[in-house]
């Protein structure tokens, strides 16, 4: 018991280690945006064995910093998952680390059916059993011409001895 104890008191010690994620193939760094609304494209976050991703709001934004797909949900829906599952490659996770997801439409009354049928097959085709938790919510978006936007949190484990 005293050396649980101990155990626990040098872990509570340790710092957290975080660091920004990134992937220039499918996405530009957020810091090309005009100041002073930068940000991380995510953060990772190591605890002790256990990894925890915080995908930011991410959008059909290609490698340049453009809206892509303009007036096509379903397609900027795709550009979408591409620009996550590329942040998940880079820190070595995929769809089946991620936990939850919000998900913001910009007019949820008339894209929520495809929506929801875009991502059920996207879904279908990463083999996810189960599903991520979600929430969809209609919202004004940093760009008049995007759609949709969704940011992510994956959680996974680095050490297999944890």
């Amino acid at each position: 018991m005293i050396l649980e104890a101990e155990l626990l008191q040098n872990l509570a010690a340790l710092p957290v280690e975080k660091r920004a994620i990134t992937n220039l193939r499918v996405l530009n760094e957020a810091y090309d945006y005009a100041r002073p609304s930068s940000f991380v494209r995510g953060m990772r976050i190591d605890l002790n064995g256990l990894t925890i991703l915080l995908i930011s709001g991410t959008a059909s934004i290609d490698e340049q910093g453009r809206s892509v797909h303009i007036g096509d949900f379903r397609a900027q829906l795709r550009r979408t998952y591409q620009n996550i599952t590329g942040l998940l490659e880079a820190e070595g996770a995929t769809w089946h680390d991620i936990v939850r997801t919000t998900c913001y439409l910009r007019d949820i009354e008339r894209d929520y059916e495809a929506f929801n049928a875009e991502r059920t097959e996207f879904f279908r085709e990463q083999e996810l059993d189960p599903v991520p938790a979600s929430t969809g919510i209609q919202a004004i978006l940093c760009r008049p011409e995007l759609l949709i936007e969704i940011e992510a949190i994956a959680m996974f484990r680095t050490d297999p001895r944890v």
